[in-house]
């Protein structure tokens, strides 16, 4: 399992849950590659680096952030996008 970061975060990047995670799997990393932080509209937790700590969930402002298992339906494509970012 994986936290996957959802709908409510496109055009917010509020960067806050990066900013806390443990394992810096939530990418794009503002300070490490700022135009790819511009060009894209959501930030992605990689699935593979994800520690299911849970530390980002209650950080995010918009609530855009979900175990894999509990995304709501209409939400679920955005597990398979946060998987394609990272291939």
């Amino acid at each position: 399992m994986t936290y996957v970061i959802c709908e409510p975060c496109i055009d917010v990047k509020d960067h806050i849950c990066a900013e806390v995670c443990p394992v810096e799997c939530i990418h794009p990393m503002r300070d490490e590659d700022p135009n790819e932080f511009e060009e894209v509209e959501q930030l992605y937790i990689d699935p593979e680096e994800c520690i299911d700590c849970h530390v980002c969930v209650p950080e995010c402002p918009v609530e855009a952030i979900y175990m894999d298992d509990d995304v709501p339906e209409e939400w679920e494509h955005f597990i398979q996008i946060n998987a394609d970012y990272f291939q």
